[in-house]
């Protein structure tokens, strides 16, 4: 065999790729990252995460404006281009794909255009846009390929009429009724974003609620701000086929059901690895029956050599978590340690308004048969939340019912990702509830959530003992 050209070949520049080439250059090793798009940063830059914030962003803006106004009228004409509300979004994009590819070039990570293609274990071979060939070869290779809309035979996509959510930010306008299909987390984003901007949103789904993996509470909290925006959720149904009238209408037919129409089906069915054509086949790697690749603790395939992170590897498909896996991908394929496993990884939903939750959720802690009080926090209470204009959501504590131990933390409202992190914290350092009640924090903050919430808590304790714990005298809820 030929010597090795890199000590690891990452293919794919998403969050995974990108930082388990960092990791393997900052360790001293060669590293190198193929990429067939012109822009690094996977679909994560491209066509999800950063433009999707960024339009939720100018949805919030006009749904402030119309809540808070009071001596100016302000409407948003039903026929706006959409590409006003996405204003400044592709210099975001630049800026972050200047950035990421500083980052490389910094830390000495080769990039190579083209689209990497497995010739065997050891062998990339990529095929560049001009038509020409190269051969890498590795010991070692970090599959970090990303993921595409999955799309359902029963649906035809086209991206004018019926789109998926890599073409949904290309519709020229915001339309006036919007079908979404799905009741998944990108289901739920987009149909809130444009619930918020005015437009006639229906979500369908077999599930009878959205967001099923979230606690009743988060979900109840969901659908309640998506029915105040105007938005309607259909569960219980199951679409049988979708076609444009070929004049102004998506028609959808519905099992068991009347038909419904709309401007603009949204056909949001999660999303599928990109695996395809990459000569999987030729080494023998197996993928599942959910189009994922398996890998052990290590994150190496069945493969030798063959390590994977990312959405290429499934759930829980999110920037931060692979970003994590392509460290330490990189690290165990180099034969370094790698840090201190955790298992506290945040899920936030930037929906309108967002949710974030971290650690046990009460369903999991019931499972466990894990005694616990749960806090709350209504953003009503929160003088900041008045100030922002946003006094809507709660967040909850769950904490151990002897310590106080903080082992979950769940929040409804804006900025519910951002809160989140610091009941993370919380968690992973053993903090129980009276932590929040002895430091100071900054005033008026939406953090005086968790300090209300910590009271709550206090509250109940004291209920179940004949002398009051320490503080309780101090203050009260």
């Amino acid at each position: 065999m030929p010597p090795a050209d890199f000590d690891l070949i990452c293919l794919g520049s998403g969050p995974a790729g990108q930082k388990a080439a960092i990791q393997a250059a900052k360790a001293g090793f060669r590293a190198c990252v193929v990429e067939r798009e012109p822009q690094v940063g996977g679909s994560c830059l491209l066509s999800g995460t950063i433009p999707s914030k960024a339009l939720r962003e100018q949805a919030l803006r006009y749904r402030r404006m119309r809540t808070q106004a009071t001596s100016l009228a302000v409407e948003l004409r039903g026929d706006a281009p959409l590409s006003a509300l996405l204003h400044g979004v592709d210099a975001v994009i630049a800026a972050q794909d200047k950035y990421l590819l500083a980052q490389l070039q910094r830390n000495g990570v080769e990039l190579i255009r083209g689209k990497g293609v497995f010739l065997d274990a050891h062998r990339v071979e990529v095929l560049r846009l001009d038509g020409s060939r190269r051969v890498l070869h590795s010991p070692r290779v970090v599959l970090a390929t990303g993921s595409r809309p999955r799309h359902v035979a029963a649906i035809e996509v086209d991206h004018e009429h019926i789109v998926d959510s890599d073409s949904i930010l290309s519709l020229p306008y915001i339309p006036r009724s919007l079908l979404v299909l799905g009741s998944g987390v990108i289901a739920c984003e987009y149909a809130s974003i444009f619930a918020a901007l005015g437009c006639t949103v229906t979500m369908l789904d077999k599930a009878a609620e959205p967001l099923g993996f979230l606690d009743p509470a988060l979900r109840g909290g969901f659908l309640a701000a998506f029915r105040a925006m105007g938005g309607e959720y259909r569960g219980g149904l199951e679409v049988s086929g979708a076609r444009f009238d070929g004049f102004s209408q998506v028609e959808v037919q519905v099992q068991g059901g009347a038909a419904l129409a709309s401007d603009i089906v949204f056909a949001a069915f999660g999303r599928v690895a990109n695996l395809d054509g990459i000569g999987l086949d030729r080494l023998g790697l197996g993928i599942s029956p959910r189009g994922t690749v398996q890998v052990n603790e290590r994150f190496e395939t069945t493969i030798p050599g063959i390590f994977a992170a990312g959405d290429a590897i499934g759930p829980p498909a999110l920037a931060c978590a692979a970003a994590d896996q392509g460290r330490r991908a990189a690290l165990a394929a180099l034969g370094l340690p790698p840090p201190a496993l955790t298992s506290l990884v945040p899920t936030g939903v930037y929906t309108i308004p967002e949710i974030a939750c971290v650690g046990l959720s009460q369903n999991e802690a019931a499972a466990k048969k894990i005694d616990v009080l749960v806090g709350r926090a209504d953003f009503s209470e929160v003088a900041r939340a008045h100030i922002a204009g946003e006094p809507a959501g709660f967040l909850t504590l769950l904490c151990e019912r002897g310590s106080a131990r903080v082992l979950g933390v769940q929040v409804l409202g804006e900025g519910a990702t951002e809160l989140v992190h610091l009941g993370q914290a919380a968690i992973a350092t053993g903090a129980s509830a009276d932590f929040f009640i002895e430091q100071i924090f900054n005033f008026p903050t939406m953090s005086e959530a968790y300090r209300i919430a910590a009271f709550d808590i206090l509250k109940q304790r004291s209920q179940g003992q004949t002398a009051a714990p320490r503080c309780v005298a101090a203050a009260a809820r």
